[in-house]
């Protein structure tokens, strides 16, 4: 019987033992679990596949006090569209025509090119010629709000007009009625008549606007009615953008408009109108994507009295008012910076015979918080005439409350002097304090710097140290100081005296009361340390 020939050594393999056909099959199935394990670990680290989006109409999301805010706006698919907005409210949105008589020669040289003008007036046709009145035309834009034919739109698109031109998207065309003009808001309310129905957009509510939210713009620029343009909510509360518009907090957009957007509507996404296009920051004449609107709830406001009376009537307190700044706080030794301080009291106003006084600081009205001199001048404005409104006063430091029967503001605020005090003969004298020279308030000195004639009391600035803070705060020669802190001046020597009382008393600053050369009445508060 042979035998089989041994197999050599080859190492650690060789000494196992061969496995049987069982165990050759659990490490076939236990290999083939193993690579399917780490197909789907490298499947699992491979990008997600995006699913492709069906069109579909866009998700409007209101805002809610939850702690995680959902967006005003959920995109279920791109690109987004304003489109059906659209469609539901420029029905509503007008062209307005307004008819003025001038004078005024459009054809000005100052609208020729410099290097043309000269040979222009050469031939002398940029010679001014008296001007004959003449027709002139502009137009604006608008929108209807009910279906009796009231439009809104800016009182600078109808001013002066002699007649006003209504055209609708559907060529419908009317002349309409001037119901009412509110100059200081920039809001006008005209009327129209129709035998058919008439579209119209509702007001929405603009107290619920948040920087980002975005916004719709619908007018007619440049006579291309109908236009379209869509942007965000750029900055609300904006302030001081129009100094004849004091009531106004706009609100700022970045959707383009351009003139003759002028008194057409802002739109939110719920197709309510939010606020109303008045004018534009450009430094070239277009867009530049700076737009400044009349809020909603504003214009509502005013509509509802033009409607009722045909002008707007607002509450009137008789004061000339400033902000309190942390410096004028500093010089006064309050903390607190908020508030109005009153320049001058009107003689014979309701405040005046309330007893206001020169100097008081109001901190609120009817129990609200007055921020500053613009806040106080809206929560005036807001109260009925007629009515009683109690006043929160700091006066030389001390808390009262002074009630005051607001009257009617009038269309032209006539500024009324203070009665003529009893002057003495005061020898003419001089003083230096504070970086600045003063010297006696003597006709001659009225005479020098053109004082106007009511201002009777005070010490004249001669001189201002440039390097003084008064500089830094904007007096000047001609200005005169009636009052160094709670001290009446009517010399030299008493605004010195206030100086170095202040000083004395470890105060770094004090308030001055100063009548300027260019006119008004307010407080200073300057630095007596920085000479």
């Amino acid at each position: 019987m042979q035998k089989d020939n041994p197999t050599p050594d080859t190492g650690l393999f060789s000494r196992l033992p061969k496995p049987s056909l069982r165990q050759r099959r659990m490490i076939a199935m236990t290999s083939a679990a193993a690579i399917v394990v780490v197909g789907l670990g490298a499947f699992a680290l491979l990008p997600p596949v995006r699913a492709i989006q069906v069109a579909a109409t866009p998700t409007m999301v209101a805002a809610n006090d939850s702690e995680a805010r959902a967006p005003r706006m959920m995109e279920n698919s791109a690109p987004f569209s304003f489109a059906d907005l659209v469609e539901r409210v420029s029905p509503a949105v007008v062209t307005i025509k307004s008819e003025t008589t001038t004078t005024e020669n459009e054809a000005s040289d100052e609208n020729i090119p410099a290097p043309f003008r000269d040979l222009f007036n050469q031939f002398g046709q940029g010679q001014k010629q008296p001007q004959q009145p003449h027709r002139a035309l502009s137009a604006g834009s608008g929108f209807i709000i009910d279906k009796a034919g009231y439009v809104v739109t800016n009182n600078h698109v109808v001013d002066a007009s002699k007649k006003i031109t209504v055209t609708l998207p559907d060529k419908r065309e009317f002349i309409a009625k001037l119901v009412g003009t509110d100059p200081v808001t920039d809001v006008a309310l005209l009327k129209i008549t129709s035998e058919r129905p008439l579209p119209t957009v509702e007001f929405g509510d603009d107290k619920r606007l948040r920087v980002g939210d975005w916004v719709v713009a619908v007018g007619n620029p440049f006579g291309l009615s109908n236009s379209v343009t869509a942007g965000i909510v750029s900055s609300l509360g904006r302030n001081n953008i129009d100094s004849s518009q004091q009531y106004t907090n706009f609100i700022q957009i970045d959707a383009p408009i351009n003139r003759g957007n002028s008194g057409g509507p802002t739109f939110d996404l719920r197709g309510q109108v939010i606020g109303m296009n008045s004018m534009i920051f450009s430094p070239s004449g277009g867009s530049v994507g700076i737009g400044f609107a009349i809020p909603a709830s504003l214009i509502h406001d005013v509509v509802d009295q033009l409607k009722a009376k045909g002008r707007v009537t607002r509450g009137y307190l008789g004061v000339n008012i400033q902000t309190v700044t942390p410096e004028i706080a500093s010089s006064l030794g309050i903390k607190d910076s908020k508030g109005a301080m009153v320049a001058e009291v009107v003689p014979g106003g309701p405040a005046s015979k309330a007893g206001f006084e020169q100097g008081d600081i109001v901190t609120a009205i009817n129990g609200q918080a007055v921020e500053d001199a613009t806040d106080l001048t809206r929560k005036v404005a807001s109260v009925p005439t007629g009515q009683t409104a109690v006043f929160s006063v700091v006066r030389q430091g001390k808390p009262l409350q002074v009630k005051v029967t607001i009257a009617t503001r009038p269309d032209t605020q006539q500024l009324a002097s203070n009665a003529p005090a009893k002057q003495g003969l005061l020898a003419p004298s001089s003083a230096n304090a504070a970086g600045l020279g003063l010297s006696s308030l003597t006709p001659e000195a009225k005479k020098t710097f053109n004082i106007a004639e009511t201002v009777l009391n005070g010490a004249v600035i001669t001189k201002v140290d440039p390097d003084s803070d008064a500089a830094d705060k904007g007096l000047q020669p001609g200005d005169v100081v009636l009052r160094v802190g709670n001290r009446i001046v009517r010399t030299p020597t008493d605004f010195q005296t206030g100086v170095a009382e202040a000083k004395k008393g470890g105060r770094s600053s004090v308030l001055l009361l100063v009548a300027h050369s260019q006119g008004g009445t307010g407080f200073v508060a300057i630095d007596i340390d920085k000479t």
